[in-house]
């Protein structure tokens, strides 16, 4: 639900001064047709002091006090109008629409005139939506919507919402802005891939991985000190005995494969621009390989080239697909990964400093590789673990047809 603005009844205005500054303001906002029609009364006024005749100065009178009375009665309800927003869903992925659903409600005594609603949006989600209303009766509301896509990950602003008010004799015209908006979030497209099966320690629980305490367990027995509030059916005898002190159970449980995602986030390293370029190729295919991990149980670390990893729950860095939290978890991952931008770094190093003494499985995306990147790369995956990896030559985006043969030799350092 996209957070909604407008004014409160019982506490509008800020005293004399300020309203009265406001409403010499909203003078400006009277059209040709007010200011012909004040011009008009005005000089009518005068032509019947000048010409002593008391019935042209009831019609100037008259056409004077008309625009001045819309702007007025205009004022008031501006002030007396809501605007809301809503926004579903909130996250899409790239190439997916989302409703956006806009709100007025009138809280006036008076019906409004004829209305223009325009919300603002970024270029890239498509034209500023405009819509024209009727007036609206007191109490009543107007519900609008609209619909906003883009082919291009990111996070978008949506709003402020203006209304324009205009008076049913057309005499002035009134702007009202509101405050709030919503951000849509645009994540990367993703695909499903198929169950590989992975050697070595990333193939998943209890396959030669560490174990670490739990609370609950059936798997192995560790004995310690009571402490107090310990449940007394985890006492165990035997070491009770043995040490002369009541001792309690504490149990094991495997540890979570852990996975590493790397993704070369090197300016230098991509080519293209937009939805096709290498880059959104790559961060696409990290979205899918981490959505795929976390869903085989494994504890993903989204790492890029400058050594940096994308804040998650528990560890820095780590996302953990508990049970009942697998779908908030790769939304946490997803909304990451849409904000993930160029690094203006020219080296693997950083990454390779990170990784360092690091096991389990790397997955690593990597954009264009000289021979010394290729090196760095290749050092990269830690002692008696799996890597994966995927690089994209940026000579190949740019339709070279000698990009493949120019990067073999490269490719067989990384699979020696």
């Amino acid at each position: 639900m996209g957070a909604g603005d407008g004014a409160d009844p019982g506490r509008e205005g800020g005293g004399p001064s300020a309203a009265g500054g406001s409403l010499w303001a909203a003078l400006g906002g009277l059209t040709t047709r007010g200011r012909s029609f004040l011009a008009a009364g005005i000089a009518a006024a005068s032509c019947s002091y000048v010409l002593g005749q008391a019935d042209l100065l009831r019609v100037g009178l008259l056409l004077a006090v008309l625009p001045l009375l819309c702007v007025a009665v205009l004022h008031r309800t501006r002030h007396r109008v809501a605007g809301s927003r809503r926004l579903t869903p909130s996250r899409v992925p790239a190439g997916a629409e989302a409703r956006v659903q806009l709100r007025i409600d009138s809280v006036s005594r008076l019906p409004t005139g004829l209305l223009m609603l325009q919300d603002r949006v970024p270029y890239v989600l498509g034209s500023r939506p405009r819509f024209v209303l009727d007036r609206i009766e007191p109490g009543g509301r107007r519900e609008v919507s609209y619909r906003v896509r883009s082919d291009l990950r990111g996070r978008y602003p949506l709003g402020p919402l203006q209304l324009r008010l205009t008076d049913p004799f057309g005499m002035c015209e009134l702007t009202r802005g509101f405050s709030a908006y919503d951000t849509l979030t645009v994540v990367p497209h993703t695909e499903p891939l198929p169950p590989v099966r992975l050697g070595g320690p990333g193939a998943g629980h209890g396959d030669g991985l560490r174990r670490s305490p739990a609370l609950a367990g059936e798997d192995d027995v560790i004995p310690r000190g009571y402490r107090h509030g310990d449940d007394l059916r985890r006492v165990h005898w035997r070491s009770t005995a043995r040490h002369g002190e009541l001792m309690v159970r504490r149990e094991e449980q495997p540890r979570r494969a852990r996975c590493t995602v790397l993704l070369d986030t090197r300016r230098t390293a991509h080519e293209g621009r937009g939805p096709g370029s290498s880059f959104e190729w790559a961060v696409s295919a990290a979205a899918s390989a981490a959505l795929h991990l976390l869903g085989r149980g494994f504890s993903v670390r989204l790492l890029t080239d400058t050594g940096a990893a994308i804040p998650g729950p528990g560890a820095p860095g780590e996302l953990a697909g508990l049970p009942g939290e697998s779908a908030d978890t790769a939304g946490l991952l997803l909304e990451s990964l849409a904000a993930v931008e160029h690094s203006e770094g020219t080296c693997l190093s950083p990454a390779l400093g990170a990784l360092r003494g690091e096991g389990g499985l790397l997955v690593a995306f990597l954009g264009g590789l000289d021979e010394q990147q290729a090196a760095l790369a290749a050092r990269m995956r830690g002692r008696g673990g799996t890597a994966v990896g995927f690089v994209l030559d940026p000579a190949a985006w740019r339709g070279d047809p000698r990009a493949h043969a120019a990067a073999e030799p490269r490719l067989q350092m990384l699979r020696a």
